[in-house]
């Protein structure tokens, strides 16, 4: 007698996969390749021989097509994935509607998500109907009317059923809310948020669960384990710490060590000679060859360079980055950092006893120097090239005729901007010394005025955008000042600002290393959003809004009042 229809629920798949079982029988003869689970209305996916479809509890075929692969239905829809690409079809084998996609996910509360062709994601509805017009890197299950994606940039937030942004705060990571919170990273760590985006407290964890019943089951950066409330505090510890902060603090202790050791490889050419033996690099290098071999084995700790069975020793990746020859080189960085920024820093307790720093222009000092200039430039321009990637893409230039690109460096990001926007005009405002590495393309030079200036000094010029890339931080807040109205003077009522920079976190500590060093390398500090916009305010301009960059930097956009 055959079995009801009703009987799919307590249906399970075999161990081997092959086939299912009700009540520890097999619920019919045929074997396949795999079998899924059964699902409403009653039909199980399987495959056999390079063939995919849905099967009934006698095990027999739903429908006469085939496919690649079959998945289960949700919401009277199964996902299938056909010679010509993905679509969903109904419980008799139709296929719900014309267009086919890259992937497809399941539907939940009424919205699939799907990747098109370009390898792009959305949502679509009922009727295979996108749900809204933004296309996203990544898109994740609809909730409660409440679904993750990722924007190009790698950031995440949440979209309610419409597309409409949730809260509008972005992470590095994010979940789905559950019980009222979702699990979200940011550079700090992992956390939980609320419904407004908002962390529901100031802690950050190596890794944290969802809640159950208010509370949730942690991860410490020291490896241990606690369970926590929703305010974020201590139930009960789980596991202790799994590491001696005693010898944690040793290893910050001698944090110089890396920087004189890298700096001492870059200064004797290691990177250039490798791969090579070790006798192969001390002769390169005209170091002894057992002082080679020690040199090698700290960098290989430092997971800069690794030795081969034959011998050979050669760099990662990341000692790639400290060849003169990469285009990201971090050469001159290495040398900048070992042998002057690490002078400063020992004047450290008097710059914090009277808030001030260096007693020297640091910028007239490295103007004086032509080798450190050129070490400064090729420095920053490898800074630019990997902070400043997504910027071209975040500047709306599209109204815009003639930007002020001050404090530019040596014109990386003014390149980008040029090849982007054919109609855009950029004046690159620098000191004197500085403008003299700029190089941009032939045929981008046409558009670009070079205006050596002391950025300081009114500048008498004018447009319609001004850009502040990486330059308020290496002021103090009066110079800071002066800078930000000599660019309102720049510009008309209703003219853009873009100022791009790191910002020093609210709630924690964030971007504070980093301030340290530029109250002892030129007096500047790095700046909470807070601090920013009241140096905004007293200039004459209004904080229209904040954006997160890929890499380190934030850009903040403002217009002169």
């Amino acid at each position: 007698m055959p079995r009801r229809l009703t009987d799919w629920r307590q249906v399970l798949v075999a161990p081997k996969g092959t086939h299912h079982l009700l009540a520890g029988r097999p619920l019919y003869e045929r074997r396949f390749n795999e079998v899924l689970k059964f699902h409403e209305p009653g039909l199980a996916p399987v495959r056999m021989a390079g063939e995919a479809w849905h099967i009934d509890v006698q095990g027999k075929p739903a429908y006469t097509r085939r496919f690649v692969r079959t998945f289960g239905f949700y919401q009277d829809r199964a996902a299938v994935e056909a010679s010509a690409g993905w679509h969903h079809i109904s419980a008799d084998g139709t296929e719900l509607y014309a267009k086919r996609y890259a992937w497809c996910g399941n539907f939940q509360d009424g919205r699939c998500p799907i990747r098109d062709l370009s390898g792009r994601y959305q949502h679509v509805d009922l009727q295979g109907a996108p749900v809204y017009a933004q296309l996203w890197n990544y898109a994740g299950d609809y909730r409660d009317g409440i679904a993750v994606v990722q924007a190009a940039d790698g950031r995440a937030t949440h979209i309610d059923e419409r597309g409409a942004f949730v809260h509008g705060s972005w992470f590095l990571d994010l979940d789905v809310f559950h019980k009222g919170f979702a699990r979200a990273r940011d550079e700090r760590g992992w956390m939980h948020v609320g419904r407004l985006g908002r962390p529901a407290y100031k802690r950050r964890f190596a890794m944290v669960e969802p809640f159950y019943n208010g509370q949730a089951r942690v991860q410490r950066f020291d490896g241990g384990l606690e369970v926590i409330d929703e305010r974020g505090e201590l139930v009960r510890e789980l596991r202790p710490t799994q590491r001696s902060e005693f010898h944690a603090l040793l290893a910050d202790l001698v944090g110089f060590w890396q920087s004189e050791a890298i700096a001492a490889a870059v200064e004797f050419g290691v990177f250039e000679a490798l791969p090579a033996t070790a006798d192969e690099l001390a002769r390169s290098a005209r170091l002894p060859p057992a002082s080679a071999v020690r040199l090698l084995r700290a960098l290989g700790e430092l997971e800069l360079v690794v030795q081969h069975e034959d011998g050979r020793w050669e760099a990662t990746r990341r000692g790639q980055y400290l060849r003169a020859d990469d285009p990201l080189t971090l050469r001159d960085a290495a040398i900048e950092h070992a042998r002057y920024f690490a002078r400063a820093w020992a004047d450290l307790p008097r710059a914090l006893q009277n808030g001030q720093g260096p007693r020297d222009d640091v910028f007239a000092q490295i103007a004086s120097d032509p080798q450190r200039v050129a070490r400064i430039q090729r420095m920053l321009r490898s800074y630019a090239r990997e902070d400043y990637r997504q910027l071209a893409e975040a500047l709306d230039t599209r109204n815009i005729s003639h930007l002020i690109d001050a404090g530019a460096g040596v014109g990386v990001v003014a390149e980008a901007l040029l090849e982007a926007n054919p109609s855009l005009r950029v004046t690159l405002i620098e000191r004197p010394e500085v403008v003299t590495g700029v190089r941009i393309a032939e045929k981008l030079r046409s558009r670009l005025t070079l205006h050596p200036c002391d950025f300081l000094q009114p500048w008498n010029v004018r447009g319609d955008a001004v850009l502040l890339a990486r330059v308020l931080h290496d002021w103090p807040d009066e110079r800071a000042a002066v800078i930000l109205g000599n660019a309102r003077s720049a510009l008309r009522a209703g003219g853009k600002l873009f100022i791009v920079e790191l910002l020093r976190c609210e709630l924690g500590f964030g971007g504070s290393l980093c301030d340290l060093d530029l109250l002892v390398s030129t007096g500047g500090a790095e700046r909470s959003l807070n601090e920013i916009e009241a140096l905004l305010v007293r200039t004459g301009f209004a904080l229209l809004e904040t954006r997160e960059l890929r890499a380190v930097p934030s850009l903040i956009i403002a217009q002169a009042r």
